[in-house]
């Protein structure tokens, strides 16, 4: 891959900022800076999260937040557009614009060129490189703010972006950045076939272990049988498709009525009603406590009060899946078994039998026998949870792989 040091500021262009639901990359931009990358952090969105992570406040990066809704500033747009049409590069801009606009004639590729329009017009001159986080809108604007300004563009991409993004947009995109990086093994092998060769890298996010600190009080050995001390199963998603919460409630349904458990699940999202109602239809209602949207250190205490974690990942409707969900990497770091579905990179982490159980995604039976196993087991359980947390810490910590990507960006050395 291309790459090499290039004096200036790198623009990180993201759907939102800042955002509980996505840590992994403000670590990322939190690591690199640590390196000593400037960052420019570009925003399509303004932010919808009422609380931060103590990450977001470690950032140095200052922010440039771009319309979200052409409409509602309408003399920006259009002071942005007289600027930019007088550039050499706005009429090949435009007309491969207009090529992906006859291809996807929709206001969100409409939009996505107005916010180009407004980034090439007011980006720093410091700024001599735009990485996109997510290889469909952010990459768009991307891709026509670095062809305005005459600046390489390089990406991450992860999970729905990659799977709902139609081929030919995911070909003309990986043909004009200079790299791009991605999180799972499944996500390589279907970019790469894409791609010109060697335009496509592996690279975990890593977990920052830094944050996640072993617990060292031993958990108690809670086998489910005793009606005083519940054992507590963990499950951590945005309430959407993906995440089989709906497949989750089937196989809690399913496990006997003299086993005594409680589910705690973490995450907010559109189907939560949905999910409350089908909670109560099959009568586990009273044994779910719905938590919401969590900060990091809150979300640590939840996993330290955990007996057992569950994700019932699943290929969506639309295509969407999960790449490789950062919160087993931190449900492992903290010694819990996991019980997960053999979906997209989930295998790349969770070794059935040998660091958790995989089962078959879509199948609340197969799920339900997996739980019903570890709840009856406090030692396999251990066993298991001990395996994963030191595949974590071998394998998958932000030190092991950050290096490869903070690389690309012209960095040497260690944080």
């Amino acid at each position: 891959m291309a790459g090499g040091p290039r004096p200036g500021r790198v623009a990180f262009v993201l759907k939102g900022y800042p955002r509980l639901s996505e840590t992994f990359i403000a670590q990322e931009i939190a690591a690199l800076e640590r390196r000593g990358l400037e960052i420019l952090i570009v925003s399509l969105r303004h932010p919808t999260d009422t609380r931060r992570h103590p990450v977001h406040d470690e950032i140095r990066a200052s922010v440039l937040y771009l319309p979200e809704y052409l409409l509602l500033e309408p003399l920006r747009v259009v002071r942005a557009w007289l600027r930019v049409s007088r550039n050499a590069r706005y009429r090949e801009t435009r007309n491969l614009w207009l090529r992906d606009l006859l291809r996807d004639p929709t206001p969100n590729r409409i939009r996505r060129f107005g916010q180009a329009l407004v980034l090439a017009d007011e980006l720093p001159a410091d700024v001599r490189h735009l990485h996109a986080h997510f290889l469909h809108t952010p990459a768009s604007v991307a891709r026509y703010a670095a062809l305005l300004a005459g600046l390489p563009w390089t990406g991450s991409a992860h999970a729905k972006d990659i799977w709902t993004t139609p081929e030919w947009e995911k070909r003309d995109k990986l043909a004009s950045c200079e790299w791009l990086v991605t999180c799972t093994a499944a996500n390589h092998a279907h970019l790469a076939a894409l791609a010109p060769p060697g335009r496509v890298d592996l690279v975990y996010h890593g977990l920052d272990l830094s944050r996640f600190p072993p617990e060292k009080t031993a958990k108690e050995s809670k086998n489910g049988i005793d009606p005083g001390k519940p054992l507590i199963i963990l499950s951590v998603g945005r309430l959407v498709e993906k995440k089989g919460t709906d497949v989750l409630l089937e196989a809690l349904a399913r496990l006997p009525m003299n086993l005594h458990w409680r589910l705690v699940h973490v995450g907010g999202g559109p189907l939560k009603s949905r999910l409350e109602r089908r909670a109560r239809a099959l009568g586990i209602a009273q044994r779910i406590q719905w938590r919401g949207a969590r900060t990091q250190a809150e979300l640590l205490a939840e996993y330290r009060a955990a007996d057992l974690f569950a994700l019932a990942a699943r290929v969506a409707r639309d295509g969407d899946r999960d790449g490789l969900p950062n919160v087993l990497a931190e449900a492992q770091s903290q010694g819990l078994a996991c019980v997960a579905t053999k979906v997209s990179g989930i295998p790349e982490l969770v070794e059935n039998e040998r660091t958790g159980l995989l089962v078959a995604p879509e199948s609340p039976e197969e799920f339900a026998r997996a739980l019903q196993a570890l709840i009856a087991d406090p030692v396999r359980r251990r066993t298991l949870g001990e395996a994963g947390r030191q595949r974590v810490h071998a394998q998958f910590t932000l030190e092991a792989n950050l290096g490869p990507l903070a690389r690309r960006f012209g960095l040497g050395g260690v944080e």
